[in-house]
């Protein structure tokens, strides 16, 4: 039997169980020793390497496309293609598109392991399909300035795509594609004025984020929905907590010259509504151990009061005095977290002995 190439925290984890199984004698020694020598410990982790090797590759052959089209040979031949019609433009897209799906979907079969290079093949398509998209609403674009359209066009195509692939590197796309058609939409009704239903764009973001999150608890336990609803609720909590994070800052103003008129403690509400919202989910997921919810209320809960903290204090606090009291506040949330950790640490013993 061949054995199973973990690493090193992987494999302490496995010791760990393993070692309790015996004490408790769930399983015997001999059973142990061969649940332990089952696998091996890797000495590289090679895969984390091919990942950010395959992401670096994509983005130094973007810097790479850049530096080809300032060239000014290729600028020459650009403008010579620049009477191309969008339509055929579109039409090449969308064929580069069909056919790195189809590529990366075939290699999704034959070489399964291969999953960073991939996943790279995906993003290609689902670049080429944007440039579809794009070009098709070139294609048939009246003036009238309606562009959200496209960012719905692609939700419903990267939607399906997603569903028919089982990839959610394209459900993320197709997210990203969703928001991008609320903030663009609800411009555009208002013929791009600041305020929509007298709310700037973070406010929007905050409803945006908490009717991603409620859909998201609607849905959950779905069938249908199980392998994108985790990667959705992330999404839709970022966009709930970006959002809250930049409305504790700037309020409700959809203009920088009005916002930098008024002094910041006069918008001190946004940051105690910010900091509640991540105190609820915090308790949220420490009540009903979602970990999602926990663990976004607790990192924004503290991002939003250092926050609040650098705004009020830093103009009028010594340097020394300021960088030392945060010193200290991050060395007391490590001992109360340390403190924590311990009593749970302590009580999993005594259940074990018991």
């Amino acid at each position: 039997m061949a054995k199973l190439n973990i690493d090193r925290q992987e494999s302490e984890f496995l010791n760990e169980a393993i070692a309790h199984w015996e004490k408790n004698h769930l399983v015997d020694t001999e059973q142990a020793e061969k649940l332990r020598s089952s696998y091996d410990v890797k000495g590289f982790d090679w895969m984390r390497l091919a990942k950010y090797s395959i992401w670096v590759a994509l983005f130094c052959g973007a810097i790479a496309i850049g530096s080809l089209i300032v060239d000014d040979a290729v600028i020459k031949w650009i403008k010579n293609l620049y009477d191309t019609p969008d339509i055929v433009i579109s039409i090449l897209s969308a064929v580069a598109a069909i056919g790195l799906f189809y590529l990366g979907r075939k290699r999704e079969k034959q070489y399964p392991e291969k999953v960073f290079s991939n996943e790279a093949t995906i993003f290609l398509g689902v670049f080429f399909t944007a440039s579809c998209i794009a070009y098709l609403g070139k294609t048939f674009d009246n003036g009238s300035g309606h562009y959200s359209i496209l960012f719905l066009v692609s939700v419903f195509v990267y939607g399906v795509l997603a569903n028919r692939m089982n990839s959610r590197l394209i459900w993320l796309f197709a997210l990203v594609s969703f928001g991008s058609w609320f903030g663009t939409e609800t411009g555009y009704q208002t013929n791009w004025a600041l305020y929509f239903l007298g709310m700037n764009y973070p406010l929007r973001f905050v409803l945006f984020g908490l009717i991603l999150v409620g859909t998201c608890h609607l849905l959950k336990g779905k069938k249908w929905f199980a392998y994108f609803w985790e990667l959705t609720y992330v999404v839709g909590m970022l966009y709930l907590f970006m959002s809250l994070w930049l409305l504790s800052i700037f309020g409700n103003y959809g203009s920088l010259d009005v916002w930098w008129q008024i002094k910041q403690i006069s918008l001190f509400y946004w940051g105690i509504i910010s900091a509640a919202v991540a105190g609820a989910f915090m308790l949220y997921g420490l009540k009903f151990k979602d970990v999602i919810a926990r663990e976004f209320g607790i990192t924004f809960l503290i991002i939003f009061l250092y926050t609040k903290y650098f705004e009020y204090f830093w103009d009028h606090t010594n340097k020394t005095l300021f960088f030392g009291i945060l010193a200290l506040s991050f060395w007391l949330i490590g001992r109360k977290a340390e403190k924590i950790w311990n009593i749970n640490a302590k009580k999993q013993s005594q259940a074990e002995n018991n």
